[in-house]
């Protein structure tokens, strides 16, 4: 034990003078305490909505997005090099389309996509995102019946629909007729709901078969995209890369980060302004440990002055001062990240904020505890709660001796 820091932990541990002095220095611990621990809460419940944001859309997307018209023969090749790729998992191809869907004069604009279900479950989780009815009916229709039609769960709320009902899919690309053009309509049967959770799809989004979206489209055989999953998704960016030099200009190849990029970068400005705000709560505490100090360095003048008689430098009494801004920090942040983290775990297992269902589709508030948050708010920190010592250390050190021993 160095003798500055034995110095510094007798001054903090001694009884002090007055009870005001004895406040401050909880205040100062208390502050940096609950400053650092309501940063690591906030942080660990945005990283745990951002990760459930993104398991969603996920689930309802592709890792890669292949857009372009593209023939039957034109399928079989984009498949061919799809293949060659080692990264690649699997890829379905898809028709996808903008329509009206009306039922009991009610109409919403809807976004309809074409699938193959067998192999569009292998690119995504949606097969596990359905509540009613059954997939069966889109890879085996029935003869004369219309064709089989899943919604999402908001989109079916909205319009008063349930499986089994029937209802006429309007698409704005009309058909050519004898009078001009008139909008071409086809009935579809709801063969069943689904809810993957995130609101964005639940509300607008309509599959059907591959073959029935190309015939409503005017597709003949064809689609228009196929969307791919990687062995790894943190290679999505690369792979996305490469496939724009390997297919050229006709296709346009999008990431799921590249299609939902305003939210992710909603999702990351919130969370950086949200730790900005509450690291303020850590410099108001920095203010109080200065505070503290330089009322120590008041009341401890006339030792000040004797160490310094002794033959102590300004440097031993900076390191001093130093150390007790130390003691202050390390054990403020020390309560804060035990607190933090306790309570984090507390609400990532007991429900103890309960959220509406029906907006977040969650129960509970999602938790997410990052070490890497927990060590850059507490290196952060204990940064500021140095800083602060830094006056109050060359304050003290910059006394005479003389007068310290003359006038403490």
């Amino acid at each position: 034990m160095s003798t500055e820091f034995f110095i510094a932990r007798r001054y903090l541990l001694a009884k002090r003078k007055g009870l005001f002095a004895m406040i401050t220095t909880f205040i100062g611990v208390a502050g940096v305490a609950l400053g650092v621990a309501a940063l690591i809460v906030t942080l660990a419940i945005m990283d745990g909505f951002q990760s459930d944001i993104k398991k969603k859309i996920i689930d309802a997307q592709a890792h890669v997005t292949l857009y372009g018209r593209m023939q039957p023969r034109d399928l079989e090749v984009v498949g061919a090099s799809l293949e060659r790729d080692p990264r690649v998992a699997a890829h379905s191809p898809f028709v996808l389309g903008q329509a009206i869907l009306t039922f009991d004069n009610r109409s919403t604009g809807v976004v309809v996509k074409g699938l193959d279900p067998e192999r569009e479950f292998a690119v995504n989780n949606l097969g596990k995102s359905l509540t009613r009815g059954s997939w069966d009916a889109l890879s085996k229709p029935v003869q004369g019946a219309p064709p089989a039609i899943v919604l999402g769960e908001e989109l079916a709320k909205n319009l008063g629909l349930w499986v089994g009902d029937e209802a006429v899919l309007v698409s704005p690309q009309g058909t050519a007729a004898g009078l001009g053009l008139l909008p071409k309509m086809r009935k579809f049967r709801v063969a069943g709901l689904l809810r993957t959770g995130y609101y964005e799809f639940d509300n607008t989004m309509a599959y059907c078969s591959l073959d029935a979206a190309g015939d409503f489209f005017g597709l003949g055989g064809g689609a228009n995209g196929a969307g791919i999953r990687l062995k790894d998704i943190a290679q999505s960016g690369p792979a996305a890369a490469d496939l724009r030099k390997a297919l050229g200009f006709a296709y346009t190849v999008k990431t799921y980060a590249d299609m939902n990029q305003t939210l992710f970068a909603a999702l990351k400005l919130e969370k950086f302004v949200m730790s900005l705000v509450l690291a303020l709560i850590i410099l108001v505490a920095t203010f109080n440990i200065a505070s503290n100090l330089l009322m120590m360095s008041v009341e401890k003048l006339r030792d000040i002055g004797i160490l310094r008689a002794m033959g102590a430098g300004p440097a031993f009494i900076r390191r001093v001062f130093f150390w007790e801004g130390n003691l202050i920090a390390v054990t403020g942040i020390t309560l804060g990240v035990l607190l933090g983290v306790g309570l984090s775990v507390f609400l990532a297992v007991y429900p103890v904020v309960e959220l509406p269902s029906d907006i977040y589709y969650v129960t509970k508030v999602p938790v997410q505890l990052k070490l890497r948050d927990i060590l850059a708010t507490a290196a952060g920190s204990y940064l500021l709660c140095m800083l602060s010592a830094v006056y109050p250390a060359v304050r003290a050190s910059k006394v005479s001796p003389v007068d310290a021993i003359r006038y403490g």
